[in-house]
């Protein structure tokens, strides 16, 4: 099997998440060459070829122009899969590609098992494995999914490859979000809501502890969405990236979406009932209790310090 890995680069920076792409095709033990529109300056450490389009012509984000350029190496390498960064700019050029190809489309891959992608279902309480029924599939990777067991390294071979048109869009540059709220990653200790907190009212158990280890609350995704915080204090791939001293997960189970979020925490406490739940996995504390008993002795400990 070969795979054409679509790395990414912003701003005169290779993104992370390029290497995601290395270790997937480590994982489904493929052969792989790699597409990227960058520069000289940004090159990956890959022992591999890697097809460059020159940013200054191709644009930071143009669908057209990057879709038509990686359909132009895809007819030279023919590659069986064709697997991006489940990112916004993976978003937008991945059903491109699948379009362009008659091919099918696997989103947000988690895993793989003897080589069939991933994907969550039923709000990531399950997993379903996906195998498409076209010659090609064109997959994009959950951040933090996939990971090196080592640093990266290599040397690419590089061919250049031409912008053949202008296409239809001009990029102007990136917009910061608007400020507002609390800004988790400069808070050195964070604990966390998940869904097993049960209710609202428990929102407050949560933040007094955090008050009470001198630190900020924060919330998964499912609490966002049921509206129990504010979203400026979800921790995940669609909230903030933190990396404190000390983060303690409350009833949080462990979605990769979530992980991906937190797991560069120094020390991870995590309080949950189920002693199988993800989240164990990079715990360095798993504590087997009823959160909503064990959360407030807890805090009247710390206090009582």
């Amino acid at each position: 099997m070969k795979i054409l890995l679509i790395a990414e680069s912003r701003e005169g920076k290779l993104l992370g998440g390029s290497y995601e792409l290395v270790a997937f095709a480590g994982k489904m033990n493929a052969e792989s060459v790699m597409f990227l529109v960058g520069s000289d300056s940004v090159l990956p450490k890959y022992d591999g070829k890697v097809y460059l389009a020159d940013v200054g012509e191709a644009g930071e984000f143009n669908p057209d122009i990057h879709k038509q350029l990686v359909l132009d190496v895809i007819a030279k390498e023919n590659p069986d899969m064709i697997a991006l960064c489940h990112s916004s700019y993976g978003w937008d050029l991945a059903p491109r590609i699948a379009y362009g190809l008659k091919a099918a489309q696997v989103s947000e891959v988690v895993s793989v098992v003897e080589g069939v992608p991933v994907v969550p279902v039923c709000n990531a309480k399950l997993r379903r494995d996906v195998k498409a029924n076209t010659a090609r599939t064109v997959v994009t990777l959950q951040a933090g999914a996939f990971g090196l067991a080592e640093e990266p390294s290599g040397n690419p071979t590089v061919e250049k490859i031409s912008v053949a048109s202008g296409g239809r869009v001009q990029f102007t540059g990136y917009e910061q979000a608007a400020g507002g709220g609390v800004d988790l990653g400069k808070a050195q200790v964070i604990v966390s809501a998940g869904r097993g907190i049960g209710k609202p009212e428990n929102i407050a158990m949560i933040a007094s502890l955090a008050k009470a280890l001198g630190g900020e609350y924060g919330a998964s995704r499912p609490v966002v969405d049921s509206e129990w915080v504010e979203h400026n204090r979800q921790v995940g791939t669609t909230g903030q990236t933190v990396a404190p001293k000390l983060y303690v997960a409350c009833g949080i189970s462990g979605a990769i979406q979530h992980l991906a979020g937190m797991k560069k925490s120094e020390f991870i406490v995590a309080v949950n009932t189920d002693r199988d739940a993800p989240i164990g996995d990079v715990a360095d504390v798993l504590v087997i209790a009823d959160l909503k008993q064990f959360v407030p002795v807890l805090t009247e400990k710390i206090k009582a310090l």
